[in-house]
């Protein structure tokens, strides 16, 4: 998922997928520690997706805060 996608969603869609990646990354994980998974690097991804996910939903919060000052 890119960044510019994530900044086109609204801030309850990005905290809905944010849920969805972070159980998804704590089932992955899980199985990785029970046996080997097939891709590894799909950690990876997912938390990098997951901290893209909080940053964007931190500059929506920042900018609704400074404009409502």
């Amino acid at each position: 998922m890119k960044a510019h996608e994530i900044r086109l969603m609204a801030e309850e869609e990005i905290k809905t997928k944010l849920g969805e990646l972070k159980e998804e990354y704590f089932r992955l994980s899980f199985r990785n520690a029970v046996h080997k998974i097939e891709n590894p690097v799909q950690l990876r991804f997912l938390r990098r997706n997951i901290a893209r996910c909080r940053t964007i939903l931190r500059e929506k919060e920042a900018q609704a805060q400074a404009a409502a000052q």
